[in-house]
């Protein structure tokens, strides 16, 4: 088989593919958001049945140098980052290694001792389930000057000492669930995540250009992040993007990727394929099934699975996309979306921090792939 990633570069100047109409009119659409200071530059990329349909970039880099945006540009994917977490937790599931249901005390003692915002304990235990499905109570922690300093270990101690803002599998609250997920993991296998999703995930995929921590091969390739002031671009501050590569952040689960739009696309493929990657299992087709199906808290369906914003019946999440599409965004405007009704995957990836406009941008890179309509 073919790796991804040379898939993508021999089929990128390839003529003939049948692919969606509007397809070829995404840099056409992508250049006029640029044009509106929507975004200073973007890389774009669709895959339709496993081949590679679209891959682009469009703009800059840098803005005020008109250094041009390089196809293999490195993003911080952010909240993206959830899903690839939560693939490499299900490994370990598949393994028996970890229990969705089990209570998380069994490897994390202090999860036992996490108390309600009156004192009493909870009526239920917290599950891997519940962190990974934003259902555990967590609160969402405030902003500190030492975010990123911490060990994976002392942050998680840290969350843990604050008070549940709901019993486990009671409702919905967005935070920081994965991120005591993927401590739970490192726990279970004996690795540090980092080194677990690298070895479970990122190098059976081929994903060379992923890290948490990205070095020095991979750092002149990180576009630079913009927001708007006073009608215009300006560069703005990535917590993520350290100075130096000798400087590392710690290794936040929840949202510390650096990816390009390739490996992502193969990431999201595999999972198209329901865990198989060039004939690989990487994971079990229930594992896939599991994550990406949509949960329920106080009896409501949730946009999330584990790890996973999904859609369902009662609300698509992207107009044009089925009501079994799921996939994940991230805080930078970052997004990658997956559609099993056509066999399409999608992956925006772009540098937006307080961006006017950055909504359109999403929007019009998604009516070009679904061409408008409901169903391609």
């Amino acid at each position: 088989m073919i790796p991804m990633k040379t898939l993508i570069i021999a089929l990128s100047t390839a003529v003939g593919l049948t692919v969606s109409a509007q397809l070829p009119e995404i840099p056409v659409a992508m250049k006029a958001e640029i044009a509106a200071g929507h975004a200073a530059g973007v890389v774009t990329l669709v895959m339709r049945d496993g081949e590679l349909a679209h891959h682009a970039a469009s703009g800059f880099a840098d803005l005020e140098r008109k250094v041009p945006m390089p196809r293999d540009a490195v993003f911080w994917i952010a909240s993206m980052t959830k899903s690839v977490t939560a693939t490499t937790i299900m490994t370990l599931v598949d393994e028996g290694k970890l229990g969705l249901d089990v209570p998380v005390s069994k490897w994390l003692p202090e999860a036992g001792k996490v108390k309600m915002a009156d004192g009493r304990s909870p009526a239920r235990p917290i599950t891997l389930r519940a962190l990974m499905s934003h259902t555990s109570g967590l609160a969402f922690p405030p902003r500190k000057a030492n975010d990123g300093a911490h060990s994976l270990q002392s942050y998680v101690t840290q969350l843990l000492r604050a008070p549940l803002e709901f019993e486990p599998g009671s409702d919905y609250r967005y935070g920081f669930g994965l991120t005591v997920a993927g401590r739970i993991a490192e726990i279970a296998a004996g690795r540090p995540f980092e080194e677990l999703m690298r070895e479970r995930v990122l190098d059976p995929l081929g994903m060379g250009d992923t890290a948490f921590n990205p070095p020095d091969r991979l750092r002149d390739r990180i576009p630079f992040s913009y927001k708007t002031e006073e009608g215009r671009l300006v560069i703005a501050y990535n917590p993520f993007h350290t100075p130096d590569a000798r400087v590392r952040r710690m290794v936040e689960p929840s949202g510390g990727l650096f990816s390009t739009a390739a490996d992502m696309a193969t990431f999201y493929q595999m999972i198209l394929d329901g865990g198989l990657h060039q004939g690989r299992r990487i994971l079990t087709k229930a594992a896939v099934a599991e994550m990406t199906r949509p949960h329920h808290a106080g009896g409501r369906t949730l946009n999330y699975g584990l790890g996973w914003m999904c859609s369902h019946p009662d609300r698509v999440i992207i107009k044009g996309f089925s009501e079994r599409a799921f996939g994940h965004g991230g805080a930078y405007a970052t997004h990658g979306w997956v559609d099993p009704e056509n066999g399409t995957v999608s992956v925006l990836m772009v540098q937006n921090v307080m961006v006017q406009g950055s909504g359109e941008l999403r929007k019009a890179f998604h009516e070009k792939v679904t061409g408008g309509a409901s169903r391609p």
